[in-house]
């Protein structure tokens, strides 16, 4: 928060007129060189050219040009017309300070002003202020202020929001400083940089950020790469006796380059205290890390490398100055592609940061749910290019996860009991069940879409993906229906361990510690799983599609899915009607046609375990007892529930829920009726209610169907 001072510059032909301008920063007044006006504004445009006298200056200012030539500046100073200028701020006429603004400095530089330094380093007003001269910069706009209050040329002060420049150390508010700096062309750089990129020799992924990058190269600037600081690599440059410059890429040579310019050998330099900008040597990376400029075996090996993996704020910055030093140095892109990840925020959408506070620990994430669980919860959330959303509380699904490995492989090594296997035999299953059959196909889909997401950097969708086969297909299925002959089938073993080994081979990139464990606990199983020259998990081959295809049965998965949809049409009947998971006498299907008979009956054996009914009775119509009643893709389903619930009970709470859901059915439908909802509400609004429209419509038959049954 601070203020906007309007400014009034007498004209030098009509002191008693002059043009107004607006400031935040009427101490840099001292430095004016220009006013500027938009060359469209009809206020003003007729004033270009004029000179205006610039107050409280003393008549003679050091200057200098952009060239370096030192000037004599005086109080008289024109009116320009620049595009930059907006119209809009303050009067549409500016203060033009070439010396102490960015923005100043390019119009300067397009309208051949001078500049004028009116401060030193440490931001106190220097000889050009006149009798500021010594002041502090706040003093001094204080005085200012005051001195054109006096000479009637403060025309009004009123309140003004800006954004300000701080030190993030220290907080104190940034001076723009007009100063002696080292640059690289850059033009010349970018270039073939842009061409790279273009010719789709490196690609950003997503591929939006690919206009970022092409929006800083087309717009490129010379880079200034000398700073004032303590630490860093020390500029490269030395200065003769009379002030001469020697770029050397040592002192040794610096030296010899003095003597041959001196031709004498007594020659003193001194080093030019600055040091690099911290991005000079980062740009170098790729290959400087493997012994640049040398040819290092390193570099002839890993040079050009593969995959980037960067924040977008840094694309301009590090990314596309590795690719133009690359270019430049090696004659070759530093790599293939660039994956931009997103932010890491809190819940509360806010970017985690230190200044914020609200930064999560990775070590207290480790000590309360494990490194594992860290991995695999922000792996799960890495969508490429989207932000994280983490709270402590988002690790439980990285620990769940873990957990629910842990006790499955525990219960499959328990049923193993003390057999032993070769590595031989665990890798040739023999599948003698639809189970069997069953995961292997989702197993073989799995690995296909696992490498496929990975060459895609689709990281999330690995662990969508391994969460989904692991936890959904292999535990919550495969598992359950084993336990009918695991105990007593060493093929089932067999192929239960073979499907197992190749899920800690799958998942151990996200999970890396609990895979390599288990990995060596399976090995006290299988004897030579575990080669002796290559004792990890790491180095064991990725599991890749081609060795699992062949296990590809859609027969197979056709077939279970219906067995499943099946055993869970009857496990939700129970939940609906209070009977939870205890096990009942039977359960009855009424078959589309033949086919769906027949499947149902090899089933059957399937059915029974998993959905805990004594019986499985195939009949040609529906029973006429009261039922609870379900519609899956083989037929329909019915449990008896005579002797297990209140029937009465029942009949009455199906007839509420009936009577609640058509009258939230019968609102909806008045709302997607009325025109002017349907053509003014958002397309989402609309779309949300229709899907609603559309559940609703499906529960209410499902409702009725059972209401049917039950009342037989």
């Amino acid at each position: 928060n601070g203020s906007l001072w309007y400014i009034k510059y007498p004209f030098v032909d009509d002191p008693s007129d002059g043009i107004v301008v607006a400031t935040t920063r009427p101490e840099t007044m001292l430095g004016d060189t220009a006013v500027a006006v938009h060359p469209q504004d009809e206020r003003y445009k007729h004033l270009i050219g004029k000179k205006v006298r610039l107050p409280l200056v003393p008549e003679v200012r050091k200057g200098t040009t952009y060239e370096g030539e030192n000037v004599d500046v005086g109080p008289e100073i024109p009116i320009v017309g620049d595009w930059e200028v907006d119209p809009e701020f303050g009067t549409g006429a500016v203060k033009v300070t070439p010396a102490h603004d960015p923005n100043d400095y390019w119009i300067g530089k397009r309208h051949k002003l001078p500049l004028v330094l009116v401060m030193d380093e440490t931001a106190r007003m220097n000889s050009n202020a006149g009798d500021y001269a010594g002041q502090d910069r706040y003093e001094a706009r204080e005085r200012i202020v005051e001195d054109l209050k006096q000479q009637g040329l403060l025309v009004k002060t009123q309140p003004h929001t800006h954004a300000v420049g701080h030190c993030y150390r220290c907080h104190t508010v940034i001076e723009p400083y007009l100063s002696s700096q080292w640059f690289v062309r850059m033009k010349p750089l970018a270039e073939p940089a842009i061409e790279i990129v273009r010719r789709g020799e490196i690609k950003f992924l997503p591929k939006r950020w690919e206009g970022v990058y092409f929006n800083w190269m087309y717009n490129i600037r010379d880079w200034c790469i000398s700073r004032q600081l303590w630490w860093g690599h020390q500029i490269p440059v030395w200065y003769g006796p009379d002030g001469e410059i020697f770029v050397a890429e040592s002192e040794e040579k610096a030296y010899e380059k003095a003597r041959q310019h001196y031709r004498r050998d007594d020659v003193k330099l001194t080093r030019d205290p600055d040091v690099l900008d911290t991005w000079f040597s980062s740009w170098l990376w790729p290959f400087a890390t493997m012994g640049w400029p040398d040819i290092t075996d390193d570099l002839k090996r890993y040079y050009p490398t593969d995959v980037l993996v960067t924040a977008s704020e840094i694309i301009f910055f590090w990314v596309a100055r590795m690719i133009m030093a690359g270019e430049h140095f090696c004659g070759e892109k530093p790599f293939h592609t660039v994956y931009i990840h997103g932010t890491v925020r809190d819940a509360l959408g806010r970017k985690m940061s230190k200044s914020l506070g609200n930064g999560i620990d990775p070590l207290d994430v480790v000590a309360q749910y494990g490194r594992d669980a860290l991995r695999f919860t922000i792996i799960s959330q890495a969508a490429a290019g989207q932000d994280l959303f983490l709270e402590m509380k988002s690790f439980e699904l990285g620990r769940n996860f873990a957990n629910k490995l842990w006790n499955a492989t525990r219960f499959l090594f328990l049923n193993i009991g003390e057999e032993k296997f070769s590595a031989d035999e665990i890798r040739k299953p023999t599948p003698k069940s639809l189970p069997d059959r069953w995961i292997l196909s989702r197993l073989a889909d799995a690995v296909e879409k696992v490498n496929s997401a990975y060459d895609t950097f689709r990281l999330d969708e690995v662990v969508r993906t391994i969460h989904h086969f692991f936890w959904g297909e292999f535990c919550d299925w495969f598992l359950e229906s084993a336990k009918l002959r695991i105990r007593d089938d060493r093929d089932e073993k067999v192929l239960a361990l073979y499907v197992l080994e190749s899920i800690l081979r799958l998942m151990h990139p996200v999970l890396p510690y609990l895979t390599e464990e288990l990995w060596h606990k399976l090995g006290e199983f299988v004897e030579g799983l575990i080669p002796a020259d290559k004792p990890t998990i790491m180095l064991a081959p990725y599991p890749a599609p081609e060795e699992y295809s062949h296990w590809r049965d859609e027969s197979a998965e056709h077939d279970f899915e219906r067995l499943t949809e099946l055993v869970v049409a009857v496990r939700n009947i129970k939940g609906e009607v209070g009977i939870g998971t205890r096990k009942v006498g039977k359960v009855i299907v009424v078959p589309r046609g033949p086919e769906e008979g027949k499947l149902v009956s090899e089933l059957a054996e399937y059915i029974k375990f998993l959905a805990r009914v004594e019986e499985v009775q195939i009949a040609s119509a529906r029973p006429d007892e009261p039922c609870g009643v379900s519609a899956v893709a083989v037929g329909e389903v019915f449990l008896p529930l005579t002797g297990l619930v209140d029937i009465e009970k029942e009949i009455a709470r199906l007839k509420k829920e009936i009577e609640k859901l058509e009258r939230a059915l019968e609102g909806v439908r008045k709302k997607l009726a009325n025109e002017q909802f349907v053509s003014r509400a958002p397309k989402d609004v609309v779309e949300a209610e229709r899907k609603k429209r559309d559940e609703f419509e499906k529960r209410l038959s499902t409702l009725k169907n059972q209401l049917d049954a039950m009342e037989r």
